[in-house]
């Protein structure tokens, strides 16, 4: 799609299935598995939704996907689905690894960036030989801290060789990439998670990455059994969806299965995502769902009592 003076094309690294219960938190089954039904070993399919930014100028790839290091064990497990991968996406658009100026992780969790990587000859190398791979300063921090909840998560070798070639930008909250990118701190799934503001005039688009993983996470209280910081990114998505709906910008969800570009129209109490259409599958179907709002801050006086 075209936003402004950048065109956003989805990127696709295949599918792959996750435990729903995992993916849905305290919510019940029963509620869940309406929405995005379970197989007989309880997994909901997920989508792995890389988008690749063109500018006149710059080609930025946001997130790599699942990557090529899965055994065979851990591709039946999470049952991969590979009709496409990374790099024959990215061919299908004329783009070839040489060309990639940024590629921008989310986070480091290997569902998001393990496509950082290629093996070459025995050895991981950048997938990306001319890219510059910006990522948080708190999130390379907390892929070298890792602790029982959080280790297996990450894959050293997913990133590591990035650091061995020189091609790391570390940033440090919000920054700006190139003009009209801007990376947003957004930390709840994880202590350093960043999402993507894509901007040109009066238009907008906001690359969530895990803090609202698929359409259905717009409820504040649809939160996964990963979201480190869960109070944290109750208030955080709350926040998104009032900017959503306010400033109309588009929405891009990375591990949607159906829905990929939406905005939100906001009524008293609930707002409907309303896909953008184009995309296979899905049309323009208008999906009513109640969001709490963000309320008005109380009064010093109400504070104090």
């Amino acid at each position: 799609m075209k936003l402004g003076e950048f065109e956003l094309c989805a990127i696709s690294d295949g599918h792959f299935w996750l435990d729903g219960g995992s993916m849905f938190g305290v919510v019940p089954k029963v509620l869940w598995n309406k929405v995005s039904p379970a197989d007989k070993h309880n997994r909901i399919r997920l989508a792995l939704n890389c988008l690749l930014v063109r500018s006149k100028e710059k080609s930025l790839l946001i997130d790599t996907g699942i990557g090529e290091k899965f055994s065979r064990r851990s591709k039946e497990i999470y049952k991969l689905e590979r009709s496409t991968d990374l790099l024959s996406s990215l061919a299908q658009h004329e783009v070839n690894p040489e060309d990639i100026d940024y590629v921008i992780n989310t986070h480091l969790h290997f569902d998001h960036c393990g496509g950082n990587t290629t093996n070459s000859g025995g050895k991981y190398v950048p997938t990306f030989p001319n890219a510059k791979y910006v990522i948080q300063r708190q999130e390379w921090f907390s892929a070298h801290n890792t602790d029982e909840k959080t280790k297996s998560s990450y894959r050293a070798s997913d990133f590591m060789p990035l650091e061995e070639a020189g091609q790391i930008q570390f940033v440090d909250g919000d920054d700006d990439i190139i003009p009209g990118i801007r990376v947003l701190l957004t930390n709840g799934h994880t202590l350093g998670h960043q999402s993507v503001l894509i901007s040109s005039g009066k238009n907008a688009a906001l690359y969530l990455g895990d803090v609202i993983p698929t359409s259905y996470h717009l409820r504040p209280h649809y939160l996964t059994g990963f979201d480190l910081y869960p109070v944290d990114l109750v208030l955080r998505k709350k926040a998104i969806v009032e900017s959503a709906v306010n400033a109309k910008h588009v929405l891009i969800f990375e591990h949607d299965p159906n829905v990929i570009f939406a905005r939100l129209e906001g009524t008293e109490g609930a707002v409907k995502l309303v896909p953008i259409k184009g995309q296979k599958g899905v049309g323009s179907k208008r999906r009513s769902m109640k969001v709490s709002r963000v309320g008005k801050p109380r009064s010093k006086r109400r504070q104090s009592r």
